[in-house]
């Protein structure tokens, strides 16, 4: 049985990523589909945490709300460096991997950070049912983003520029 624990849900999502990233640098890939498939998840990932997750955290004592609120900044980060990726036109170029380092290095970062610290948090302070819901309502979320095609550039500016 798949599990609705949102700290495992959050953790497939960031290894997909890194899968991603490695199609997005390799020169035998299909490199725009990959980064297609990376805004969608990116941003359905984001959008979700932020709208089901990161409100619920602020709740426990145990979870540092600053981590909360730096987590939201740093999406603000990847989106923006997302953004700068997708509005590049010669993919492979120079130019190409230039924006794709930068976001790489953007949300590499963020999850790095975020599993240290918000994921292992809520390991150790939330409990697995409140997990579980968390995670029902984190798929939702992120289901009804991909459904509506969040990943295109004029969404992701959208985001970006808020």
């Amino acid at each position: 049985m798949a599990s609705h624990d949102v700290v495992e849900l959050i953790l497939k999502d960031h290894r997909t990523m890194e899968d991603l990233f490695h199609r997005m640098r390799r020169t035998d890939a299909d490199r725009s589909g990959a980064l297609r498939e990376f805004a969608c998840l990116l941003i359905a990932h984001g959008e979700a945490e932020e709208a089901e997750v990161y409100p619920a955290l602020k709740r426990y004592k145990d979870i540092d709300s600053n981590e909360v609120e730096h987590g939201a900044e740093e999406h603000t980060e990847g989106n923006k460096a997302l953004l700068g990726l997708l509005e590049v036109d010669e993919v492979g170029g120079e130019e190409w991997d230039e924006k794709l380092e930068k976001l790489v290095e953007a949300v590499t970062h963020h999850l790095d950070e975020e599993e240290r610290t918000l994921l292992n948090d809520a390991r150790e302070n939330v409990a697995s049912e409140r997990r579980a819901e968390l995670g029902r309502a984190f798929e939702r979320e992120r289901a009804d983003q991909l459904a509506a095609d969040c990943g295109n550039i004029e969404n992701v500016r959208r985001i970006a520029q808020r």
